[in-house]
């Protein structure tokens, strides 16, 4: 598998001491992105959220985006994952990189500087066209909504 190469700058008083995204095992699909909280941390109390930033702008290759995903150990271990996950950062966009969380337990949690929060998965887009026909193709399921095919 070729990697694509994924570009960072630093936003204005950002950590540089702070590692850009990584792997943490070979195997991994998801890349670490850690915390810039101005060495300050961020108290999530229960059913609170926030945006936390990451210090980092990023340029993703046309053709792809980068997912933002929940790390399964805060969602176990604290209640705490993303409240719009997966976030989809474009390859058109520029702009700070940030990350919404969320305290779905029943203690308050605090986001510290260095942390990391979410994990950033790079995938292959594929543009759509989109049109209007006069009706759809038969298929088995047809209109069975939610639960159709069964529990």
């Amino acid at each position: 598998m070729t990697p694509v190469t994924i570009q960072f700058t630093r936003a204005q008083g950002a950590d540089a001491d702070l590692p850009l995204p990584s792997y943490a095992t070979a195997g991994a699909a998801g890349a670490d992105l850690r915390a810039d909280t101005g060495g300050q941390a961020v108290t999530l109390a229960p059913g609170g959220r926030a945006l936390i930033g990451t210090g980092l702008h990023v340029a993703i290759p046309m053709g792809f985006e980068m997912q933002i995903r929940p790390r399964s150990g805060l969602a176990l271990k604290h209640g705490v994952t993303l409240v719009n996950a997966p976030g989809t950062i474009d390859a058109d966009y520029r702009g700070p990189l940030g990350v919404i969380v969320i305290n779905h337990g029943a203690e308050p949690f605090e986001v510290t500087h260095g942390m990391r929060i979410a994990q950033a998965v790079v995938a292959p887009v594929r543009l759509a066209l989109f049109e209007e026909v006069a009706e759809l193709s038969l298929t088995e399921r047809g209109g069975g909504g939610f639960g159709s095919t069964g529990a």
